[in-house]
């Protein structure tokens, strides 16, 4: 268990947060959630220990193991990954070298013998002779294969890196997981593995993540940090959005009778508790939501920016024809003989192992690259946004302010226009003065939304949007493309993200594509079903 007392942090002469009372319990999973900067990394790093709080405190039994998620690429470079997953158990990883440093003496004294002997004890008791086959178990379900576990760190790619880090921090069974973003550079089908995984552990998981799928199927309890507080709630992140959004209706409403609120909220409630899922989290869920009450429903104030995609004219019947589009990428073959019509309303999600595929394909359609073979036609009516995955271009060493920067794509370009829009994408005040080289990168995501909806064009071509946005950020991209009337193309790890929008998935493979009119997860059971029948297969 982790007890924060009257917890409070000043943070160069800003108070982040004050007046924290939270329990952490074994059993449960803990989503953190919060605006950029509120400070969801640093709480993490007051509960491990890394950062002193201003006042209070945090209570851990002196016999409870934490384990984190350290991102720190290099920390390890000089180990092997089988070394550096298992020193994620300190003490077991300190057996370890001490016993192949007393075996390897050649003068073997009585003391050296009396040492190792107590030191087999411990690591027997820490099941080291398992660790090296639950090493290779988590490398593997991460999509790894074992031979890497005898590989330098330091050789390694930084999406094998983020792989290795993560089955370090869940090595060993620690009695409480700390991770922050653990699914950045994951692929969907590891996502899906450690969802499981932590679906199954019994420990305490506390995790940072912008992937509300993810947080929806891991989560027992939310905790939000708003305005200098940290509060935490029952229930996924579906139930904690959608209770808020109905909590802030209410208080709009005040004129309405005590009882009628009484009652929607325990129709809310009883709707979110028949719910099932396959994960233990899920279940024990289910039994708080049944005690909930109706004050300890969320009533954020948080801000959502206006995401919302008009088109300027209608596309006619003829979108898009791709007729076996080939291209090489630094002597790689990355797109081979990729064909397909887009129809009328098509909203595709481009899923692949690898991404630099999607992209190339991409600045093809755009015009940013040529094609080595094959060919493309755009319907003369179309007319198209591209959001890149790689915004540099538009920010580096640009020194205009938001403000006249968004005025070169506005056939409005009055201040008072632009002034309002930018309000709506959360840009507010003297805001709108900074110079948009020195943006974060939420910033900059919510300035190229603001320039794709200013085109207002019928076709929407999206490489990655959601990086570097915060979860309500996310949502209202997911909403504004759900309810866009035209065209959309893009590609994403966020599974509620593709689920929501997409209604066609095109999968790229090193050898052409796969095209399915379909959602994303009848998609991914249908993989699945025919990986099952091959397993089968094969057993016979």
């Amino acid at each position: 268990m982790i007890t924060v007392s009257d917890l409070s942090l000043n943070f160069n002469g800003t108070n982040l947060f004050s007046d924290v009372n939270l329990k952490f319990t074994p059993g449960n999973c803990y989503g953190i959630i919060g605006a950029n900067g509120a400070g969801k990394s640093t709480f993490l790093k007051i509960l491990c220990g890394e950062i002193e709080p201003s006042k209070g405190e945090v209570s851990i039994p002196s016999t409870v193991r934490i384990s984190v998620l350290k991102q720190d690429h290099y920390a390890y470079d000089e180990l092997s990954v089988l070394d550096t997953i298992i020193s994620g158990n300190n003490r077991l990883y300190e057996i370890i070298k001490k016993k192949d440093e007393i075996y390897a003496k050649q003068d073997f004294s009585e003391e050296d013998g009396i040492l190792a002997s107590e030191l087999e004890s411990e690591f027997a008791e820490l099941n080291g002779w398992e660790a090296e086959s639950e090493a290779s178990k988590l490398i593997q379900g991460l999509g790894l294969p074992e031979s890497i576990l005898y590989s330098n760190m330091g050789l390694l790619s930084g999406n094998e890196k983020v792989k290795v880090l993560l089955a370090r921090s869940l090595f060993g069974d620690p009695d409480i997981i700390l991770l922050d973003e653990p699914t950045n550079h994951l692929d969907i089908a590891a996502i899906s593995w450690l969802e499981d995984f932590l679906a199954d552990y019994e420990g305490t998981v506390i995790v940072v993540s912008h992937d509300r799928h993810f947080l929806n199927n891991i989560c027992t309890h939310i905790v939000d940090i708003d305005y200098t507080k940290i509060k935490m709630y029952v229930g996924n992140y579906e139930f904690w959005y959608e209770s808020s959004q109905l909590m802030q209706k209410m208080i709009k409403q005040q004129n309405k009778k005590n009882e009628e609120k009484a009652k929607e909220l325990k129709n809310f409630i009883e709707r979110f508790s028949a719910n099932k899922s396959k994960s233990k989290q899920a279940t024990a869920r289910k039994k708080l939501l049944e005690k909930l009450t109706i004050e300890e429903m969320p009533a954020s104030s948080r801000r959502y920016p206006f995401i919302g995609f008009e088109m300027e004219r209608e596309p006619g019947k003829d979108i898009l024809k791709v007729d076996g589009i080939c291209k090489s990428v630094d002597g790689q073959n990355v797109l081979n003989d990729i064909s397909f019509t887009l129809n009328k309303g098509d909203k595709v999600a481009f899923i692949s192992d690898n991404e630099i595929a999607i992209t190339t394909l991409f600045k093809i359609l755009v015009g940013e690259m040529t094609a080595d073979k094959g060919q493309f036609k755009w319907g003369v009516s179309t007319s198209r946004s591209y959001f890149p995955k790689d915004n540099t271009s538009y920010f580096d060493g640009c020194k205009m302010t938001i403000l006249d920067w968004m005025r070169q794509y506005s056939k409005d370009t009055t201040e008072t226009y632009l002034r309002g829009f930018l309000g709506r994408m959360l840009f507010s005040g003297e805001d709108i003065y900074k110079p948009v080289d020195v943006l974060s990168g939420g910033e900059k995501v919510r300035c190229m939304f603001s320039r794709m909806m200013l085109f207002k064009s019928n076709v929407l071509i999206l490489d990655q949007p959601t990086n570097h946005l915060d979860l309500e950020s996310i949502t209202a991209v997911n909403n504004g493309l759900v309810n866009f009337k035209g065209n959309v193309l893009f590609s994403s790890q966020d599974h509620e993200f593709i689920q929501t929008i997409a209604n066609r998935i095109i999968e790229i493979t090193d050898t052409g594509f796969i095209d399915r009119m379909c959602t994303y997860d009848e998609y991914m059971q249908n993989k699945l079903n025919k990986k099952q029948e091959v397993e089968i297969t094969n057993n016979f």
